[in-house]
């Protein structure tokens, strides 16, 4: 299979082309990351490459119980726990730097959340306290909108000292830098609003930052073109897209991840040109990654037709720890428990049985 074959990616060479998705899974108490995540990560280091969930680049950053943050000494040192044991397993792993925007809470951070313009998501989001409403967001000032950029190169500086491989910028899914990215949330009228120009500017000042510490060939950026998740929209997500990915072309990147279908049920506005990553393949020259609903088999048909180089898997592989491994010998893939995804100890998370353990 091609989807088995080893992979160049910079300077890093991947086992296989199969990625691990980032996955929110809500298991590090006080924000910081445990022997029971090094466990987890470790199990799934058959991975070519790795991926850590969401990781807060701020404390404001946060929009969830219990998920990690990159941006203490404390945290880093955890996620060294992390990175340590995925070594030692022969794994790579980059860590996805996250600032959730207005898809916060005051019960999460203490703080309001922030966003480019003052529109709230119109949704509920879960807290500890259950399921509220999302307030609405202060709208970020242009000295506030320097300090995001500073939170992230610092959040990769301690991600270097966490020992990850390399990082992915999270410009997908309602985050900050998407809310920034389309029309139906940032209304601005300044240098980061109005035209795609504007709109795409704190994407493309992040990614300049972050890969000022890390070198351009070990950061990745992911993106989800015509997504609709928390309340996304774009007036023209074909040209809001294709200008940030030809501008993120220009960087010599590790890789541009595309979220395919996950959540974008349909994509929005890309009919025209084959759906988000026929969109990246037709302007982006360098390597893709395609995450949504593949199986073996389309995963397969994908980077054989060359419609991307990579594929990554979510809910199979936090079901099946050694999914390249069932994937080589066809074997059965197991259910992943709905109930245990978020939250929890080790029951839904590190007790998912291997093949060898089968």
């Amino acid at each position: 299979m091609r989807l088995l074959e080893s992979y160049q990616l910079g300077p890093l060479t991947l086992k296989n082309r199969v990625v691990m998705a980032p996955m929110t899974r809500s298991r590090a108490p006080e924000q910081v990351p445990g022997d029971l995540n090094a466990t987890y990560y470790a199990q799934r280091a058959g991975a070519g490459l790795i991926i850590s969930e969401g990781t807060q680049v701020s404390a404001l950053g946060a929009g969830y119980p219990w998920t990690p943050g990159i941006h203490t000494d404390e945290q880093a040192a955890g996620w060294r726990t992390v990175t340590d044991a995925v070594h030692a397993a022969d794994g790579l792993i980059f860590a996805q730097l996250w600032h959730v925007g207005r898809m916060g809470h005051p019960t999460v951070h203490g703080g309001t959340p922030v966003a480019p313009s003052a529109i709230a998501p119109g949704e509920e989001i879960f807290t500890s306290e259950g399921m509220q409403p999302i307030p609405t967001p202060h709208e970020l000032t242009l000295d506030e909108i320097a300090g995001v950029i500073e939170d992230f190169r610092h959040a990769a500086r301690q991600a270097q000292a966490a020992g990850f491989d390399g990082l992915e910028v999270h410009g997908a899914n309602g985050y900050l830098l998407d809310q920034f990215l389309q029309t139906g949330s940032n209304e601005r009228t300044d240098g980061y609003g109005g035209s795609v120009a504007g709109r795409a500017r704190l994407l493309l000042e992040v990614t300049e930052a972050v890969a000022e510490t890390w070198g351009a060939d070990r950061v990745g950026v992911r993106l989800s073109p015509g997504g609709t998740f928390s309340g996304m929209s774009d007036d023209d997500p074909a040209e809001t897209f294709s200008y940030a990915m030809k501008s993120l072309d220009a960087y010599g990147l590790a890789y541009l991840h595309v979220v395919e279908t996950s959540q974008t049920l349909p994509p929005v506005g890309l009919d025209d040109v084959g759906g988000p990553t026929a969109l990246a393949r037709s302007v982006y020259s360098g390597t893709i990654i395609t995450a949504g609903e593949y199986d073996r088999d389309s995963a397969e048909r994908a980077v054989t037709e060359n419609r991307a180089d990579l594929v990554a898997f979510a809910r199979q592989y936090l079901a099946n720890p050694d999914l390249p491994e069932r994937f080589r010998v066809g074997a059965e893939l197991n259910d992943g428990d709905q109930a245990t995804f978020y939250g929890g100890g080790a029951e839904g998370y590190t007790d998912y049985p291997t093949l060898d353990a089968s």
